[in-house]
């Protein structure tokens, strides 16, 4: 993700705007937070957060088959993704 960010900030126009949408993931019945990880290469980058936007997720065809694993084997769903607004500074 570091090379889309690095991409995306060459290609740019100084004032311009990237925005990404991801949701975080579970491995071994932990939730790796892939968002903030994505957050951090574009920050690092250059790019200046504008916003932050947490879109609940509806209607997920997978929701039933892991409704019932999270109950067997206890987790939570995770039932979100992040829209992150970047913006290249003028700088």
């Amino acid at each position: 993700m570091g090379k889309v960010a690095e991409e995306a900030h060459r290609i740019l126009k100084k004032e311009s705007y990237c925005d990404i949408l991801i949701g975080d993931t579970r491995r071994n019945k932990h939730t790796l937070p892939l968002g903030f990880k994505v957050m951090q290469k574009f920050l690092g980058i250059g790019f200046v957060l504008k916003e932050t936007i947490v879109k609940e997720q509806h209607n997920c065809k997978a929701a039933g088959f892991w409704y019932k694993k999270s109950i067997d084997y206890n987790f939570l769903l995770i039932a979100h993704e992040y829209l992150f607004v970047f913006r290249k500074s003028a700088e």
